[in-house]
């Protein structure tokens, strides 16, 4: 039997992904706002992939969980560094992770909070890194809009862990940039580069010695991104997609309410 289907181990990953949007600078239509990365692989060639603005959890306080796995396992020294909820686990403790992590992440009682349940840090970092930008509280909203979960193996893409089979757990947000500002910014980065640009830009980095990455926005309509997938019947629609030229993870997906997938659980 193949060993995603009966695995010794599992990656489990709790992460928040964030459905950004803004109105467009000139004429209102709501934007939704992606992280484009250019990474160079190992045999030379480059990735250049968008995907919703997020990331990990940060585990705060780790002995409710120990309680229930024993020792914390993290899948990377980056991982254990950072305290990202990204750990191996036997297979069996899912079902009491996934519980654990759906009560927590609703939690409001600050003296309580065991994992991180915000999108802010991410986000602050991750606008950073994309156009330069340092997001306050004041430049947007945050409005929950509940959990996404991935209950069956797929392998990892994540650089630290790659090719390990992982679950996913996903606290999903709605964020609405409110300065108009800030929306200008957004829209004028997301046209400088195409892809083609971007993954040069990487190429540039790794030439002088950098890790071989880059980072920028994309911003394209909302409602042509919900009406590309639901194009596609739902057994189709968890896929790479191409909108516009650019490449768009099936991991979209999680911050589009209504575009269901056979993969997803929505909560």
């Amino acid at each position: 039997m193949d060993d995603i289907d009966n695995p010794q181990q599992l990656r489990a990953s709790v992460a928040t992904y964030n459905q950004v949007i803004f109105p467009h600078p000139e004429d209102g239509t709501m934007l939704l706002a992606l992280e484009r990365k250019a990474t160079v692989l190992k045999d030379g060639s480059v990735s250049v992939r968008s995907q919703p603005f997020g990331g990990g959890v940060r585990i705060l306080n780790p002995g409710p969980l120990q309680a229930i796995i024993g020792k914390i396992q993290f899948d990377s020294e980056r991982s254990k560094q950072e305290r990202d909820f990204r750990i191996l686990i036997p297979p069996s403790k899912w079902e009491l992770i996934k519980e654990y992590c759906l009560h927590q992440l609703e939690f409001d009682d600050a003296d309580e909070i065991e994992i991180e349940s915000g999108p802010d840090r991410e986000l602050t970092e991750e606008f950073m890194d994309a156009i330069n930008v340092k997001l306050n509280p004041m430049q947007y909203t945050v409005e929950p809009l509940g959990f996404v979960i991935e209950n069956n193996p797929v392998r990892s893409k994540n650089d630290y862990a790659l090719g390990q089979l992982t679950v996913h757990l996903y606290r999903v947000y709605k964020v609405q940039i409110v300065d108009l500002t800030l929306c200008k910014v957004m829209w004028s980065v997301s046209q400088l580069y195409s892809d083609q640009d971007l993954g040069e830009h990487a190429l540039q980095n790794f030439e002088n010695g950098g890790k071989g990455r880059a980072n920028t926005m994309l911003t394209l309509p909302l409602s042509q991104v919900r009406e590309s997938y639901l194009a596609l019947s739902p057994e189709l629609r968890y896929r790479k997609i191409m909108i516009d030229n650019h490449e768009l993870e099936e991991s979209v997906l999680v911050v589009l309410e209504g575009v269901d997938v056979p993969q997803y659980q929505r909560m």
